[in-house]
């Protein structure tokens, strides 16, 4: 990477953390209940989805995990393969019995969960700091989403705030793309190059 995409992605990440800092948790559910009305009306058709597990200043998409679960979608979380150092994806299927906190402090499937190869999603659900019309996507640094991305099938969908939707955001040929954007108030389908 040379030191000027990352120094322009380090300050971009600095800007939007601290933007996210800014929000409080009465916007942040508002914003989560907008954006998963809005992703409900996006995902009928799919029937394997990887979520995410929001952090603390991320959208909650887990209302729509928790519908999905019960209207019988196979549903799916990350885990951090510590042995391999990569992010792979296991079923779930009942919350309060298949969740427990992972390695970086973020929710996972449990060990006893099945896992599920990266190619039988219909549709993956991709956090981020920030994405840009171009579909690019700044995650927060270690580089461990755009290696699952790269490995998995079906629709890959950025969720994030909307000022979290730019222009153009500082990229590199390794850095996975998505294919679409929502936020609370926009889905936008990535321009092709």
């Amino acid at each position: 990477m040379s030191s000027s995409v990352a120094n322009s992605k380090s300050e971009l990440r600095a800007h939007i953390r601290a933007r996210l800092e800014k929000i409080s948790s009465a916007v942040r559910a508002v914003e989560s209940i907008d954006l998963c009305e809005r992703l409900k009306t996006q995902m009928p058709s799919a029937r394997t989805i990887l979520f995410f597990a929001p952090l603390p200043d991320e959208l909650d998409v887990w209302p729509v995990l928790e519908l999905s679960l019960a209207l019988g979608v196979n549903c799916a979380l990350p885990f951090f393969d510590a042995a391999k150092k990569t992010y792979g994806a296991k079923q779930i299927q009942k919350l309060a019995t298949d969740i427990v906190t992972g390695k970086f402090g973020v929710r996972e499937p449990a060990a006893s969960c099945t896992d599920i190869a990266l190619n039988q999603f219909d549709l993956i659900l991709v956090a981020g700091m920030a994405f840009d019309l171009s579909g690019n996507r700044l995650g927060r640094g270690q580089g461990f989403y755009d290696r699952l991305l790269e490995n998995a099938s079906g629709i890959k969908c950025g969720v994030g705030y909307d000022f979290q939707l730019l222009e153009k955001i500082p990229s590199e040929p390794h850095d996975a793309k998505v294919d679409f954007i929502l936020t609370p108030n926009r889905c936008v389908r990535r321009k092709k190059d």
